[in-house]
């Protein structure tokens, strides 16, 4: 393909996915369970991880989403394997982005699902062991005159702040300076992506 826009290690993970959940692989012993995204955009996810000890064992997953979703969610599950869950829930899309040599600007948000279904599925892990909220995802600052983080742009998306307006109007961003627009711009796009409507 010669408008191939991905590298070859993100062209190689998309043909020859690691770890996916196959049809006939209904009875995968699994002990975590993490579902993301929505069926609407195309975008969905489910991780499947096999824990003991707090190590993860194995790993399978399936998705509906672009090339980027299946190449960088087939990345992570490689990752994961053997890792303690306090360093997997520390993985951020970037570090997937990096491993890959890049993804196209507009395919990151894609990148996010793999990583969300991880922590879902390690967060319902800790829920059935007793230790629920052991671990508190990081946040990133997006508007730097007023402190408001990615997760304060998810929240305000999941209580229905669609478009720039509603997000301002929702929580004050960009209403000192402005330079954060483009970054949360970005954001509610890749929450369409996730949550849709």
């Amino acid at each position: 393909m010669s408008d191939w826009i991905y590298s070859d290690i993100v062209k190689d993970h998309f043909t020859n996915p690691r770890n996916v959940l196959l049809e006939d692989e209904s009875t995968f012993d699994y002990n975590a369970k993490g579902q993301t995204g929505n069926i609407k955009c195309g975008d969905q996810m489910l991780m499947l991880l096999k824990i003991n000890d707090d190590v993860i064992t194995d790993v399978r997953w399936k998705t509906y989403g672009c090339a980027s979703a299946i190449a960088s969610t087939s990345m992570l599950s490689d990752t994961i394997k053997g890792m303690n869950i306090e360093d997997a829930y520390k993985i951020k899309p970037e570090d997937l982005v990096e491993k890959l040599g890049g993804l196209p600007s507009f395919k990151i948000h894609c990148s996010v699902l793999g990583d969300k279904a991880l922590r879902a599925a390690i967060d319902d892990y800790l829920d059935k062991t007793g230790r629920a909220g052991l671990f508190v995802e990081e946040t990133i600052v997006i508007c730097h005159c007023l402190g408001i983080t990615d997760k304060d742009i998810e929240t305000a998306f999941k209580n229905g702040s669609r478009s720039w307006q509603q997000l301002q109007e929702a929580t004050k961003i960009g209403t000192v300076c402005g330079a954060c627009k483009e970054k949360a711009e970005e954001l509610l796009h890749g929450f369409d992506h996730i949550y849709g409507n």
